[in-house]
């Protein structure tokens, strides 16, 4: 019975998060629609490149598990996923950073 506390707790949890977070979003948006000011500033620009950029992540962060099951014979199974996941997705980011902004560039 105590089992079922843990997962009750962590969606009341969620659910508070994102209410806060909602409500708090609603009353700047009203505020800055009562002094004149367009809301539209929360708008962030849609990056042409966000595909391109969420695909290299994401063949990183597989090349990352395949690196992480080739050393976990070597050294500890956790570890070597767990370590080849993130510097393979942070390489990941980087090169997408780089392919993007010299994609930019070109334009």
């Amino acid at each position: 019975m105590e089992g079922i506390f843990v997962p009750i707790g962590f969606f009341l949890a969620l659910f508070a998060i994102l209410y806060v977070y909602w409500t708090t979003r609603t009353k700047e948006r009203l505020a800055l629609i009562d002094k004149g000011a367009d809301a539209s500033i929360f708008k962030g620009g849609e990056s042409k490149y966000a595909l391109l950029k969420w695909g290299i992540f994401l063949i990183a962060l597989a090349v990352g598990v395949i690196t992480g099951y080739a050393l976990s014979g070597v050294i500890d199974e956790v570890a070597a996923f767990f370590t080849m996941i993130l510097f393979c997705g942070g390489l990941g980011l980087i090169v997408a950073y780089l392919v993007t902004s010299a994609l930019l560039k070109k334009e």
